[in-house]
């Protein structure tokens, strides 16, 4: 699996719900500092499927948000719109996954990866040290609590 660096860029509001923000300070279990807790891993599916669908302007977009059967849940879309205050940046050229500070405290240390099966395909996350138990569809998960 390719890992990529993280590249921080500045000059934008922030868009998240305040209610976000507000649980990511209650539930994070270890320092957001810490360089590992801000890394997301692409698999080698998720990296081809990116430069298929993507181009230089594009990205795939992760958001963790309130809701889904176990608490929070993922959310990927196509977006072309970055924050630069508040988004992170993984990969580059056509393969890039942007997701934003808040959303880092969910899934860092996890890896995004593209799933093809016969009744469906998509982008999930695999591997996510920050969850604790998840639905059987994979879309929504709840936090480790220490």
């Amino acid at each position: 699996m390719a890992q990529f660096s993280i590249s921080l860029l500045r000059n934008a509001a922030f868009r998240n719900p305040l209610g976000l923000v507000r649980c990511v300070r209650q539930v994070a279990t270890s320092p957001a500092s810490s360089e590992e807790q801000l890394q997301l891993k692409l698999s080698e599916s998720c990296v081809k499927r990116l430069k298929e669908i993507c181009d230089e302007k594009s990205f795939l977009r992760v958001v963790v948000e309130g809701g889904g059967c176990s608490g929070f849940q993922y959310k990927f879309n196509i977006d072309n719109r970055l924050e630069e205050q508040e988004d992170l940046v993984f990969g580059d050229g056509a393969a890039r996954v942007v997701i934003d500070k808040a959303s880092i405290e969910y899934v860092g240390g996890s890896t995004i990866d593209f799933h093809t099966e016969l009744i469906r395909s998509g982008f999930r996350i695999l591997n996510n040290p920050k969850a604790d138990t998840g639905c059987s569809c994979g879309a929504s998960f709840s936090i480790k609590v220490e």
